[in-house]
């Protein structure tokens, strides 16, 4: 698994909310892509209604997971390839060490993946002393930089053309320049020498098909290629829900992932994959691995609450539309996974209570749903996860949190259900609120508990008569 940084979401998000540069950056990828899937739904064919059918056949797909998964299994094992079955993603890791040793690897390429990010799978072949090298121009920018991707397809987006500009100066030696196709052909240059001499490629899976036996991965720089064709071996991982029974349900996924992820009809380049090079074949790995990533997955498909997020086909759309994200990127949620999709799927994979910050920091804005391709309803799981914070859930380990506001909660409920205690409630606080610091006939600070209402706005004092105390003084 890789670091974990959940912990950190508000120290990191009160950091991200003083960068202009990141929120102008952010700013312009929502226009252009958020708008833009909007107006590439409504362009569809089939009409916008083609994502309430994509959610159908996703959610089919999890409920037979089993069979598809041992069908894939059973079909790649006959085109030639090898498939494992990850329990965790230490075990996935060991398994890629295992195959990288036998072959003695020493350096690999690795397509864009976030699953191998979740896993931590780059960070484990260094130690292994093994070279990991990112293909695609996002991925290998931050790999440069040592950071974590900050956007689930635009990895590089909280960078400016002059940090790259400077990165590429003292990481590959050429003479300062902040040129995006100079910037582009140097990573190329350099990339190339990687692909040529790499002993083992590594790829992740946008989706995979039962009834072919094959993966597909999808870009539009063409690099994955480049990671899966011209290495030796060649392993892809993939989470265990990213399979579909059809070859005709990938034609409504693909269509609909380019849609939501960069309002295309079709991204550049689509690749499957179902095995080694053919006897005749000129391009090819020699050895394929499919390797089938759990990591917490079956427990999320127990729970009929959020078994509905395995259906989820990661293609940001909701990263491009949340109003929470563009100010705070991607790197304050501490995990692989940013955006409404971490704000879900993280907590249910490294721990409810150790990431509750994520689910409580969402506006429920109903944003993130409308952008989805499959129509995930994310905000249903959000406030799911927000219940069992506040009520404790034994079978996902979770103990209350946030017991005072709970209790300020049901006190307010009690008040609010009966008009004496209200009005008791009003005059009391109409009392306590002379004892408080006022402005421009503004209070500047509430005490604790309270105090969070006032750190970054004033309030309006209480009025000294209330709307129905005025309305039956007129008019008894």
């Amino acid at each position: 698994m890789a670091e974990i940084k959940t912990e950190y979401y508000r120290q990191e998000a009160r950091k991200a909310l003083k960068n202009k540069v990141l929120h102008a950056a952010l700013a312009g990828l929502q226009e252009r892509l958020g708008k833009g899937a909007a107006a590439a739904y409504r362009a569809l064919p089939e009409g916008p209604g083609l994502r309430y059918e994509a959610h159908k056949m996703r959610m089919q797909a999890i409920d037979h997971l089993d069979i598809l998964l041992e069908t894939l299994a059973d079909r790649i094992c006959k085109n030639g390839g090898q498939v494992f079955f990850a329990d965790t993603g230490e075990d996935a890791v060991e398994y890629c060490l295992k195959v990288a040793r036998r072959h003695q690897v020493k350096r690999v390429v690795k397509g864009k993946s976030m699953v191998t990010e979740e896993i931590g799978l780059n960070e484990s072949f260094e130690k292994a002393g093994i070279e990991t090298v990112e293909a695609d121009l996002g991925e290998y920018i931050i790999q440069l930089a040592d950071e974590h991707p900050s956007h689930i397809i635009a990895p590089a987006i909280h960078k400016t053309r002059k940090e790259i500009g400077e990165l590429f100066a003292r990481k590959l030696g050429i003479p300062f320049t902040d040129d995006p196709p100079t910037l582009t052909q140097a990573a190329r240059k350099a990339l190339r020498e990687k692909f040529l001499s790499a002993d083992m490629g590594i790829s992740g899976c946008n989706l995979a098909c039962a009834e072919t036996g094959h993966i597909t991965t999808v870009s539009n720089e063409g690099n994955i290629r480049m990671a899966s064709t011209l290495p030796r071996v060649h392993i892809a991982v993939m989470g265990m829900e990213r399979v579909t029974a059809r070859l005709m349900d990938h034609d409504i996924l693909f269509r609909l992932l380019a849609r939501g992820a960069a309002a295309q009809n079709m991204a550049t380049y689509v690749s499957y994959i179902g095995g080694p090079r053919r006897p005749g074949q000129a391009d090819g790995p020699d050895e394929f691995h499919l390797v089938i990533l759990d990591n917490g997955r079956t427990r999320i498909l127990a729970d009929p609450e959020f078994r509905e997020i395995l259906g989820c086909i990661r293609c940001a759309a909701c990263l491009n539309v949340c109003p929470v994200y563009a100010k705070i990127g991607g790197h304050a949620y501490g995990f692989a996974y940013s955006g409404p999709i971490g704000t879900v799927i993280t907590p249910l994979l490294t721990g409810i209570n150790r990431a509750r910050d994520l689910c409580q920091g969402e506006t429920l804005c109903g944003a993130c749903r409308e952008a989805c391709p499959v129509d995930i309803d994310l905000p249903r799981m959000i406030l799911a996860l927000r219940a069992k914070l506040a009520e404790g859930d034994p079978a996902w380990g979770v103990t209350p949190a946030g017991r005072m506001e709970k209790g300020m909660m049901t006190t307010w409920s009690k008040i609010i259900s009966s008009r004496e205690y209200y009005d008791r409630s009003l005059k009391i606080a109409r009392l306590g609120q002379k004892l408080l610091p006022i402005k421009n006939g503004m209070i500047r600070h509430l005490p604790p508990p309270f105090n969070g209402w006032t750190q970054s706005r004033d309030l309006k004092p209480l009025a000294a008569k209330s709307f129905n105390e005025l309305w039956q003084k007129k008019y008894r």
